[in-house]
């Protein structure tokens, strides 16, 4: 299928970026829009560190935050297509620690779908990352802690969640979440600049690659911690719900794998992707009605919500998924029209994503 991309359109979107990032709204930002064979970008806009005037590098990689989310439920599809899990199994037949009375039920599915029960943070989140704890200690906490409504009954954001299916991969497969990843779809897809924690090779030579990382504008309470998103601690970490690095061309490539038919990378098979992105909460008879019918799920993937403007903007259609992360980053992939956009920046949004809202309109009329 060819492509069309409205050329005045695209340069208008970037035009916006360019002064946002000039007006310090936003430190740097990357884009990049692909509809069928035409891509245009990415743009790579602002500065590399927030509080000096050096401009971004056009190699730069960036924290993507919970976009890692889908990426890691592509990890638990693998599992499932290789008949090793399946979407029902209950997440004590893998992590028997995490059978307590309260959790006995909860599935994979409840997990991939944000209705487990489970709170997006462990209450002592903060005090695990100042402690510098390993990627187990968050795990432990998960096992522990109280569920907020009965699985399947209810729809809460949970990252935790994501931590549990990260070790659902580990003791499924007998590899790290972020091994796993690399050799099942970075590796394959040629990704140099994707990991899911910086290894250690990134920050030795005469220029380490974590050098190329753009620094994020962090939120106040986090400034002059050594744990936060700057940090190498939290940027080895490579935590599931939330420690994928990558640059906006990669990311791409990625998304071109969760595309199905002769456009897709086949490193999924299509009927994985068809239950990755369709509303999987249409099926759970508990889920209350209006988050069945107005806030859709896939299996790590958010549907579009056209009732609200938060991140997505306003103009994608009714089969569009991605996700957006904390840190001030956007993907969406719009099936119909063979188009996928990706917004990287280094400026964390408030819950709305006005900024992004307003771009990711832009691009969406840039689609021709």
């Amino acid at each position: 299928m060819a492509g069309r991309i409205d050329q005045d359109r695209w340069k208008a979107a970037v035009a916006v970026a360019t002064e946002w990032c000039a007006a310090d709204r936003l430190p740097a930002l990357a884009m990049m829009l692909t509809v069928g064979d035409e891509t245009a970008g990415p743009v790579v806009l602002g500065r590399q560190r927030v509080e000096q005037p050096g401009p971004v590098r056009p190699d730069a990689i960036f924290l993507l935050a919970s976009i890692t989310k889908p990426i890691v439920a592509m990890g638990v599809m693998r599992l499932v297509e290789r008949g090793l899990v399946a979407l029902d199994d209950r997440v004590e037949e893998v992590i028997p620690e995490f059978g307590r009375l309260k959790a006995h039920q909860v599935t994979l599915r409840n997990l991939l779908t944000h209705t487990s029960g489970l709170p997006d943070m462990l209450p002592e989140n903060l005090e695990l990352r100042a402690a510098k704890a390993p990627l187990e200690r968050f795990v432990e906490g998960a096992c522990r802690v109280e569920l907020g409504f009965p699985p399947g009954r209810g729809v809460q954001y949970q990252s935790v969640g994501f931590a549990l299916l990260g070790e659902v991969i580990r003791r499924v497969s007998g590899h790290t979440a972020a091994r796993f990843l690399h050799g099942e779809f970075f590796g394959p897809l040629g990704l140099v600049d994707t990991a899911l924690g910086a290894p250690d090779e990134w920050f030795t030579g005469a220029t380490p690659k974590v050098d190329r990382i753009a620094e994020i504008r962090v939120p106040d309470e986090m400034r002059d911690k050594d744990w936060n998103w700057n940090g190498k601690y939290w940027r080895q970490l490579g935590v599931p719900w939330g420690g994928l690095l990558t640059t906006p061309a990669e990311l791409g490539k990625l998304a071109k794998a969760m595309r199905a038919g002769p456009g897709g990378a086949g490193l999924l098979s299509d009927a994985s992707i068809a239950a990755m992105t369709r509303n999987q909460l249409a099926c759970l008879p508990e889920v209350p009605e209006v988050e069945r019918r107005c806030r859709p799920w896939g299996l790590g993937w958010r549907l579009n919500w056209p009732g609200q403007s938060a991140n997505f903007g306003d103009l994608l259609g009714p089969n569009t998924y991605g996700h957006w992360g904390a840190t001030g980053t956007l993907i969406w992939i719009d099936p119909d029209r063979d188009a996928t956009c990706v917004i990287l920046t280094t400026q964390p949004q408030e819950p709305r994503g006005s900024l992004m809202a307003r771009l990711s309109n832009m691009l969406a009329g840039a689609m021709g």
